[in-house]
This record gives C-alpha cells, sequence and structure tokens, in this order.
C-alpha cells in the first residue's frame, strides 16, 4: 500500500460510515478509512491510508501513524501508539500506553501489556514475540 501511494500524484479523501463515534478532537489524514460500529475517542490522531474496521475502539490519545491496519472489534486503551504499517489482528487488547513500533503484527484475540519493537510479530493472552 505505501509504494502504491507513494507512486500516486493525486489527492485522496477520507471514507467515514455514518454509524459510528468520533470525537471532535479527533484528527484524521488523507486515505484513512473507518468502518461501521467504531468509536474513536478524545484527541487521539490518525495517520495518512489507515484502516480502523468494523466495531473498533480507540480510546483517549492514542496515535496510528500512516499505513496501519486495525482489525474489527480490536481494543486500544488509552495512550497506545501504533507505528507504520503495523496491523493490530481481531479483538486484540492493548493495555494503556503501550508501544506498537512499525510493521508489526499483533495477532488475532492477543493481549498486549509490554511495548513491542519494530518489525515483530506478538499473539497470544499473556502476548509473547514470536517472529
Amino acid at each position: 500500500m505505501k509504494l502504491i501511494t507513494n507512486r500516486l500524484q493525486s489527492n485522496v479523501g477520507i471514507a467515514i460510515h455514518p454509524n459510528n463515534f468520533i470525537d471532535k478532537t479527533v484528527t484524521l489524514d488523507d486515505g484513512t478509512v473507518i468502518m461501521a460500529g467504531s468509536v474513536i475517542n478524545s484527541s487521539t490522531k490518525i495517520g495518512k491510508h489507515c484502516i480502523i474496521n468494523t466495531s473498533t475502539s480507540i480510546d483517549h490519545d492514542c496515535v496510528l501513524e500512516d499505513f496501519v491496519h486495525i482489525s474489527p472489534k480490536a481494543t486500544l486503551c488509552g495512550g497506545v501508539r501504533v507505528g507504520e504499517g503495523s496491523h493490530i489482528g481481531a479483538g486484540a487488547v492493548i493495555i494503556p500506553n503501550i508501544n506498537i513500533g512499525k510493521w508489526c503484527t499483533v495477532g488475532a484475540g492477543s493481549v498486549i501489556i509490554n511495548d513491542i519493537p519494530d518489525g515483530k510479530t506478538a499473539v497470544g493472552n499473556q502476548s509473547r514475540i514470536i517472529k
């Protein structure tokens, strides 16, 4: 996705399903898509070309860098930072003030209680880095 968007020479909009709650203090960048049933709370910043999938919960003061994908029913508690290109699996839970590095994968249903360095894959409850 990043390679394709870097080649495009056009403006890209933002697509938001009407059945969401997005606080007025949330900032959204170009190319981001927000699916139905999502809740995005105060002072959250979402970068370019992110996917916020169905029924996600993103609490206050989170930062999602460019090209992040949050899968259905994932929960990001307050103050979570997700690095560029990372993918958070369906139903994953990330406790407050955790940093997920760039280009990471968090497995579906995982519970993240520690920071994850760049390029790692973490799975399980309690999560562990497997790759």
